[in-house]
């Protein structure tokens, strides 16, 4: 069976932080090592992480000033804890996992990612199911992602709004797939966007250059059905969308235009296979 590391970012997480990791800890196929980002704790996570790194040999912790939070730093902190994992000369890992400090996991959820991704060489990133909601696409949290295809394509994550969705295109541009497993499921201890109300989600589909009709599609599915972000979620992300004005440069901007115009392309032949009709570009 494959081998993986798992990436946990947290700030102030005491309530929470205790169950996630010991969740990824429990798990029946185990990660070589947890690399945990502190985002600036000032509460009690810090000593926890401490308790359960002490316990734990193989949870390794680094910590950032407190900055105030930022959900831009999110994605930087993925990119420290990669760093983390070089400079200290851990072992290479066949997959990366990234968590949060809110996400607990049934016992043989990462087996279960793990045994599929085993089995085909083509699937670059691959997650389960949150609670009720059948995804199309695969979740942030409880994300698995090959190496051979990060490392080779990226290096690193974009820093960048819409980093999530933008690894999943370049799986796509590179040849690769990406999947849901709906046997391998996980929950989350907090409300789905409650520190965010799905403001990116919106924006980002800007940055990104989402088509106006897989935007349109995209709301009315998560408006009709209220899941997985809710009515008033899906009303933000639209909003969002369409009023957003990116910045010219840094996290907020606008991604390379050719790579803007392969997703458009990619959301077009979707468009055209689902619905049978040829739309202009």
């Amino acid at each position: 069976m494959g081998t993986y590391s798992v990436i946990v970012t947290c700030r102030n997480s005491e309530k929470d932080i205790r169950s996630a990791l010991t969740s990824l800890i429990n798990q029946t196929a185990k990660p070589e090592y947890v690399l945990v980002v502190d985002d600036g704790s000032s509460d009690l996570t810090p000593s926890i992480l401490n308790e359960l790194s002490s316990n734990h040999d193989n949870i390794f912790i680094t910590t950032n000033p407190d900055l105030g939070y930022d959900i831009g730093r999110v994605v930087e902190n993925w990119n420290k804890a990669l760093r983390l994992a070089k400079d200290l000369g851990l072992t290479s890992t066949n997959y990366h996992m990234i968590s949060t400090d809110d996400t607990i996991y049934e016992k043989d959820y990462c087996e279960k990612i793990i045994n599929d991704m085993d089995l085909d060489s083509t699937i670059a990133i691959a997650s389960g199911t949150y609670g009720d909601y059948s995804p199309t696409t695969p979740h942030g949290a409880g994300r698995f992602v090959r190496n051979s295809f990060f490392f080779s394509v990226l290096g690193s994550y974009p820093q960048k709004m819409g980093y999530e969705s933008a690894i999943l295109y370049l799986a796509l541009a590179n040849g690769f797939r990406y999947t849901v497993i709906p046997g391998a499921r996980f929950v989350h201890t907090r409300l789905l966007g409650s520190s965010h109300h799905f403001y990116e989600f919106g924006a980002s589909m800007r940055t990104l250059g989402y088509h106006p009709i897989f935007v349109m599609s995209r709301f009315f599915k998560y408006f009709l059905s209220g899941a997985p972000i809710g009515r008033l979620g899906s009303l933000y992300m639209l909003y969002h969308y369409l009023f957003y004005k990116p910045k010219s440069e840094g996290y907020d901007s606008m991604y390379d235009i050719e790579f803007r115009k392969s997703i458009r392309e990619i959301q077009l032949t979707r468009i055209r296979r689902y619905i049978g009709l040829r739309i202009p570009k």
